[in-house]
């Protein structure tokens, strides 16, 4: 197994991801470090890094670099962009790093940091065919990328980045309404003539990345619901509630800035531009809401670092489509049943396709309910007594890229009622869906315990089901050898089922008498 540590040495933070590289060309990130050096403070004013901030930069990337020796990721890649690109002394740094560590430091331009942002977020959401704009707001530069799920279309390294604009711009605090239209007049020409004689409103989504639009989502997210936003990933923003966040910002001085609620201190000073531009932005595009990744460019390095060390990326060849493969692949980590996960999706799609006129949902609750049928035994590798819950802890704590932190809870309960005790307010996973997610939780579930007790042998004993709608609902079941066990486990799985959907359920063998439960 290769072991990468990947160190992303921006303007605002210094990251490192520690990944693991398996035989199939995946990777499993391992860890995740963050430290806020703000190696851009003063330097785009100065054209140089400050001997100060050389020190800190180099502080923490040897506590890096010997925690991830110490874990026995022996191969290390930083990158380097925009305050280390555009310093005067940014070569010094350079050396100095070189000296002191022995790290090879890649300093990379503003077109190749946005390919390796483009090649992290795609390998990690689904952008589909459709056009999609991808914008990561930096300290230093803000990097745009029109793309498909394909193709990178155009790329845009605009000098945009919060440390810098709150440098050129905001001279007082709280800053004056000059300030602040000169700002937003240089971000809005900046963005235009970028855009300029681009197709830009055929774009049909906005995704966003950086630490900054993570801490705007976790505001807003807090206001919003009451609660901490427990992932980032695939969370949803609108247009309205960043000019809420804008407005309280720009208003505000520092000690006032601090006062608002999930807003990072160490962001008090360069959240409001970077919100600023996230705002012309989208007011340029005609978006009203865009998706925040938390993949960047770390995540770019790694999938650079396997296509140049392997013929491809195997797990993408074999299965396109990112949800799914991250399914699957989470699938077969713990050695999931395939033939019998695999029949269980099968039947329970069938069910709910046969039924879609009593149960009312749609396609999105159709791909979780084939997504849970095919973790519901995972649980199996930590231990069969049990394995429901087990199978809930693991997906509940699953990195699933592609997959928001919501869809993840309604998985991971979905596929822990596939047997035994039903769903309760008092179960600690349950307790924490709200009500419409507990409704779809209820439905999804009722179907996957009837699919799965239909399967209760492992052996592909009932071939297909189809369903006759009336006022009893009659469950005709073709099946291929004896299939007793399978009635005998459906019959006592069949409570939830008629209870969510107000009716009674029959279960009857092709050409025979309706099986009646002993």
């Amino acid at each position: 197994m290769q072991r990468l540590a990947v160190i992303d040495i921006g303007t605002n933070s210094i990251h490192m991801v520690l990944a693991e590289i398996g035989k199939n060309l995946s990777y499993k990130i391992v860890d995740r470090i963050k430290e806020m050096a703000r190696l851009g403070d003063g330097t785009f004013a100065t054209h140089r890094l400050s001997p100060e901030v050389m020190d800190r930069g180099l502080a923490v990337l040897k506590r890096f670099s010997l925690l991830a020796k110490n874990k026995g990721f022996d191969t290390i890649l930083p990158v380097a962009t925009s305050a280390v690109r555009e310093a005067k002394n940014g070569g010094d740094f350079i050396k100095l790093v070189r000296k002191e560590l022995g790290l090879r430091v890649r300093v990379i331009t503003g077109e190749e940091e946005a390919r390796l942002i483009y090649l992290g977020v795609r390998h990690s959401m689904d952008l589909s065919d459709s056009p999609a704009m991808i914008v990561d707001i930096g300290g230093g530069s803000v990097e745009l990328m029109a793309c498909t799920s394909k193709r990178l279309k155009f790329v845009r390294s605009l000098k945009l980045g919060a440390i810098r604009l709150k440098d050129q711009y905001l001279k007082t605090d709280p800053p004056d309404k000059k300030m602040m239209q000169r700002m937003e007049q240089a971000i809005s020409q900046s963005l235009k003539k970028a855009l300029l004689k681009k197709n830009v409103r055929s774009l049909r989504s906005l995704v966003a990345t950086s630490g900054m639009v993570g801490n705007l989502a976790e505001i807003i997210y807090l206001a919003r619901t009451g609660r901490a936003l427990s992932q980032n990933d695939m969370a949803m923003i609108s247009l309205k509630e960043i000019k809420e966040v804008e407005l309280l910002l720009r208003t505000k001085d520092t000690e006032g800035r601090l006062k608002i609620m999930g807003l990072d201190p160490r962001r008090v000073d360069t959240l409001c531009p970077g919100v600023l531009v996230l705002r012309l932005l989208m007011e340029c595009l005609g978006a009203k809401q865009v998706r925040i990744s938390d993949k960047a460019v770390r995540e770019g390095v790694i999938y650079d670092f396997i296509q140049e060390h392997h013929e491809g990326l195997v797990a993408e060849q074999e299965i396109p489509n990112v949800r799914r493969r991250q399914i699957l692949l989470l699938a077969r980590r713990y050695q999931y049943p395939k033939v019998h996960s695999h029949h269980t999706a099968k039947l329970a799609l069938s069910l709910f396709d046969q039924t879609q006129s009593i149960h009312g949902m749609g396609e999105t609750e159709r791909e979780w309910l084939e997504y849970a049928s095919l973790l519901h035994d995972i649980g199996h590798h930590i231990q069969e007594n049990q394995h429901h819950k087990h199978t809930y802890y693991l997906i509940s704590h699953a990195d699933l890229p592609g997959f928001s932190s919501d869809e993840i809870d309604i998985l991971a309960n979905v596929a822990r009622y596939h047997r035994r005790g039903l769903p309760k307010v008092g179960h600690q996973g349950f307790k924490l869906l709200n009500s419409e997610q507990r409704k779809t939780v209820l439905g999804l579930s009722a179907i996957l315990r009837i699919a799965d007790g239909l399967d209760r042998s492992h052996f592909s004993v009932v071939k297909a089901i189809k369903v006759e709608m009336g006022k009893c609902l009659r469950l005709h079941v073709a099946f291929r050898y004896d299939p007793e066990l399978e009635l005998w486990t459906t019959e006592r799985r069949k409570k939830l089922f008629e209870k969510i959907f107000h009716c009674q359920l029959e279960l009857c063998p092709i050409g025979g008498k309706t099986i009646v439960a002993a």
